[in-house]
């Protein structure tokens, strides 16, 4: 398949190596990766924050540049939901009966980049080898969003020499939730104070995830603590062939 990749602007901003992990292993697979330069934000922060009108302009930007694309993979689960969830509701308030269709014809092909490994090609094992002791968290959106239930997880069991550790209240929040941490910053704190409890009782020496909104959340907690545990998202564990790379 010819795949178009949007990055999402956490990982184009802090985090690139997830974006060149993600076209390793879809490359490794056989696809050919575009990555369409005029792509900017799904609009997420913006309607998020109740800035609906504004996201408005993002959200056809978004599907004016991805209307071609064979599929579009996001390594980003609360990517993905903003625009199944949020895409649709935005074009109906607009009563534009084309970008109504637009959405409508978009949305089948937008796939989280998991998802779109088990679901779509139906592949477990990506022939990855990350020889080191792993335990997933399990982002709101991931679990809540776009129920990805345990795909993640049977993409990581096929890893070769890669020990997976059960995360314990995998089903609860970091306390990132976006403005939520700057908003309700005690609160956040509190439930991410929680989440590093259940991490390090796991020994794991990598935390994953398939957001890195929350693993940055995360990995801060960490490294304060000086607990010497890594985050990292789970498409750079699939694009190893041996080692932290």
């Amino acid at each position: 398949m010819r795949l178009s990749l949007f990055i999402t602007c956490y990982n184009d901003t802090l985090f690139p190596e997830t974006g060149k992990a993600v076209v390793r292993v879809l490359e490794r697979l056989g696809h050919e990766i575009s990555f369409p330069y005029e792509q900017t934000c799904c609009g997420q922060m913006h309607w998020n924050t109740g800035y609906l009108k504004e996201a408005v302009p993002i959200i056809r930007h978004f599907v004016d540049v991805f209307r071609g694309a064979e599929a579009v993979v996001i390594p980003s689960s609360s990517c993905v939901a903003m625009i199944r969830d949020h895409y649709p509701k935005a074009a109906e308030a607009s009563g534009d009966p084309s970008f109504i269709a637009d959405v409508n014809a978009l949305l089948p092909r937008v796939w989280e980049f998991s998802e779109f490994l088990v679901k779509k090609l139906g592949i477990e094992d990506v022939g990855a080898e990350f020889p080191h002791r792993v335990t997933y968290h399990a982002s709101c959106h991931s679990l809540r969003g776009l129920e990805l239930g345990d795909t993640p997880l049977r993409l990581l069991r096929n890893v070769k020499g890669l020990d997976l550790v059960e995360l314990k209240n995998v089903d609860r929040c970091c306390g990132f939730g976006g403005t939520f941490a700057i908003k309700n910053a005690d609160v956040s704190t509190e439930m991410l104070g929680e989440k590093l409890v259940s991490i390090q009782e796991t020994q794991a020496e990598i935390c994953t995830a398939v957001d890195n909104s929350c693993l940055m959340h995360i990995y801060g907690g960490l490294h304060r603590q000086g607990a010497g545990v890594k985050a990292m998202h789970i498409a750079e564990i699939l694009a190893s062939t041996g080692g932290v790379q």
